[in-house]
């Protein structure tokens, strides 16, 4: 039985072994949430979203009932005297033993209304019932919250972009890849038949030096292209905070992009961009700012309560210990402590502050207008942004159909060179180059595609089209 056991627990790992081994290929949506879950940039902003709601609920609390307690025992070596002015003979205190006192004299006798050890414990309560700054601070409590909203959505805007343009970098180099397998195949073969062509007495031993002069080049270029390739990876794992160490790969094709999906022709709205959330935010927060300068003024209203115990004795030890005198005082009880209360409203009405809060508000009133300022300057930038990329657009745009179209005519050409010399009717020189004039009209194809992704991603920035619009900063 304890075999049985043993092999259905074997079995049990070796089926969840693939789900525990760590994915490496990567769609661009894997990418982009891997990145937002794992980006110490986007997680330091939502670490700031979890401070900004602590922060709401630290300002209610304000309001509500604040409640402590006190206990204290004090010991007095030396008490201070009573002081008293002597009216003569039949007062509340009897002076008239001291040697030449007059009524009227100043004297000082010893504090027999105070025992030297003191003991005392009480609850308070106070509780807030207006005040215009905690009403204020309320508001711009939640306002903050929904500021770190916001500026965690500008990070992932960030990321999102990198992300973007570091993943096209290596699929299109993925492809560019297996193009140079393609083309090094192409011209091997090419050099093969011209090789068996000069064994054979039908070709020249130079044809085949020249393209295997070719051949080499082409497989240098590969093997310095794959190594640049690797700095393309390094970058992807770096905006998506993934390990270095570890193997990673990208899934895709070029062919499912579409590149002509941009927000070109959509109407611009600034409040579809997160910076432009985030100076919407700053601005309310600001208002508020002056707003609470205003409550600072107006008056304050609390009420408090109390209740405690309290004792004395002439020793500390005396305060824990029972004494039957104080069983002769009506309501004493065996332990001496006695109890306490009271309860009131605290109103506080600032009169003069030497004109500080006028001049707070004129400052915060300054502060507001540069933020105005701010607005101005960003919508300006924005316009920018946005007629700059949209002509980057299209000028890539254009240029990818362009270099496609080069892309395939010296495709055919290389093709119909390679037929007419295989045909004889053909010379070496021109297959050569007809591959040269393929090779660089491939790489300018796909440096035109590269361009024409990053800037369609730019523009859908500048549009704010790349965060998808949330409503967590209303929750």
């Amino acid at each position: 039985m304890k075999q049985f056991y043993k092999f259905f627990s074997l079995l049990l790992m070796l089926a969840a072994a693939p789900a525990l081994q760590a994915q490496t290929t990567f769609t661009l949506q894997q990418c982009i949430d891997y990145a937002l879950e794992n980006s110490v940039q986007v997680q330091n902003a939502i670490l700031d979203q979890e401070i900004a709601q602590a922060k709401v609920k630290e300002t209610i609390g304000i309001g509500l009932p604040q409640i402590s307690g006190s206990a204290s025992l004090m010991h007095n070596n030396k008490l201070p005297r009573f002081f008293n002015t002597y009216t003569g003979p039949g007062g509340f205190i009897d002076f008239g033993g001291i040697p030449g006192i007059q009524p009227g004299d100043v004297v000082a006798a010893e504090n027999f209304f105070q025992l030297k050890s003191s003991g005392d414990a009480s609850v308070s309560v106070n509780q807030l019932i207006f005040n215009g700054s905690y009403i204020v601070g309320l508001r711009a409590s939640k306002t903050y919250k929904e500021l770190s909203y916001k500026a965690t959505a500008q990070s992932k805007e960030q990321i999102i972009q990198q992300v973007t343009k570091a993943y096209y970098t290596v699929l299109i180099n993925k492809e560019r890849v297996t193009l140079f397998t393609s083309n090094i195949a192409r011209v091997d073969s090419l050099h093969r038949n011209t090789k068996a062509l000069f064994e054979n007495g039908f070709a020249e031993s130079i044809d085949a030096d020249r393209i295997q002069v070719t051949l080499n080049n082409l497989i240098v270029e590969r093997d310095k292209f794959l190594n640049m390739n690797e700095l393309g990876i390094a970058l992807l794992k770096f905006q998506m905070n993934y390990p270095m160490n570890q193997q990673i790969d990208v899934a895709g094709n070029i062919k499912d992009i579409n590149i002509a999906d941009a927000a070109l022709h959509e109407t611009l709205d600034y409040a579809n961009r997160p910076d432009y959330q985030l100076l919407e935010v700053n601005k309310r927060l600001q208002e508020l700012n002056i707003k609470n300068n205003y409550a600072s003024a107006l008056p304050t209203l609390s009420a408090f309560a109390k209740y405690g115990y309290s004792t004395q004795s002439p020793t500390v030890g005396g305060l824990f210990k029972t004494n039957s005198q104080f069983n002769e005082v009506p309501g004493a009880g065996p332990d001496k402590w006695y109890d306490y209360s009271n309860i009131g409203l605290s109103l506080n009405i600032p009169l003069f502050s030497g004109m500080q809060n006028r001049y707070k508000v004129q400052q915060e009133k300054i502060a507001l207008e540069k933020i105005n300022n701010n607005f101005r300057s960003l919508k300006a930038g924005i316009d920018l942004e946005t007629q700059q990329a949209g002509l980057n657009y299209d000028n890539a745009l254009k240029s990818l159909k362009a270099q496609q179209q080069n892309m395939e005519l010296a495709a055919k050409v290389a093709n119909v060179t390679k037929i007419k010399y295989e045909q004889g009717v053909g010379s070496n020189i021109e297959v050569i180059d007809a591959e040269d004039s393929l090779r660089q009209a491939q790489t300018n194809y796909y440096n035109a595609l590269f361009d024409a992704i990053v800037a369609k991603v730019d523009l859908d920035k500048a549009y704010g089209k790349l965060v998808p619009a949330t409503t967590n900063e209303n929750k």
